[in-house]
C-alpha cells in the first residue's frame, strides 16, 4: 500500500478585499427621510447620517468631534483625523449646517462635554473609543422599509463608500485624504 502525502494548495499571495456595497440614491433619501427629527434622538441621528452620507466623515472621527472643531464663520468643519493623523477641512453644506443647529439648540442634552454628539441618557458623555454607531443606520434602514441584499453590508462606512463611487462616477479627482 502507498501513502501519498497531499499539500495544501497554493495560496495567491495577492489578497483582494471584497467591494464596498454601494447604496443607491433613492435607498439613502429614504433612509434619511426616515428619521423623525421631531425629537432629540432623531435629530442627533439625522446629523450624524448626512455627516456620513454627505461628507463621508469616518464614525471615528464624527465620534470625536469636538465644538470647536465647528468654524461657523468659514463655514467649514476643521479635524485632525483619527487614522491618518491629517488635517482636513470639510464644509458645512447648508443640510448639514441647519441639522447640526437643529441639533446643538433643540436637542444635545445640557452637558459640559466638548464634543458635538454625546449620549442622550446621563450621564451625558461623549459616545466613547469602544462605541459602535452602526445601530443608528441599522434603525432608519429598517424604519425606511430597506432589504439589504444577503452579502451586502448597509453599516455607515458603505454610506462613506457610496459617496466615494458617486464622486467618481461625477469625475471627481480621487483625494488620499478621504
Amino acid at each position: 500500500m502507498k501513502i501519498y502525502l497531499l499539500r495544501s494548495p497554493k495560496q495567491s499571495k495577492y489578497y483582494y478585499p471584497p467591494v464596498p456595497s454601494v447604496w443607491n440614491k433613492e435607498d439613502v433619501i429614504r433612509m434619511l427621510k426616515s428619521i423623525d427629527r421631531g425629537n432629540p434622538t432623531g435629530k442627533r441621528d439625522y446629523a450624524i447620517l448626512l455627516l456620513v452620507a454627505k461628507l463621508g466623515i469616518r464614525v471615528g472621527d464624527i465620534k470625536s468631534l469636538k465644538l470647536s472643531d465647528l468654524n461657523w464663520n468659514l463655514k467649514t468643519i476643521d479635524i485632525i483625523q483619527s487614522k491618518t493623523k491629517s488635517s482636513v477641512s470639510y464644509p458645512i453644506l447648508n443640510d448639514i449646517g441647519w441639522a447640526l443647529i437643529d441639533y446643538l439648540k433643540n436637542a444635545r442634552p445640557i452637558s459640559d462635554s466638548p464634543f458635538v454628539f454625546i449620549r442622550m441618557n446621563a450621564p451625558y458623555e461623549s459616545f466613547g473609543k469602544d462605541a459602535n454607531l452602526h445601530n443608528i443606520i441599522t434603525k432608519y434602514t429598517r424604519l425606511s422599509g430597506i432589504t439589504v441584499p444577503n452579502g451586502n453590508k448597509q453599516g455607515l462606512h458603505s454610506l462613506r463608500h457610496t459617496l466615494a463611487s458617486n464622486l467618481l462616477e461625477q469625475g471627481t479627482p480621487i483625494n488620499s485624504n478621504l
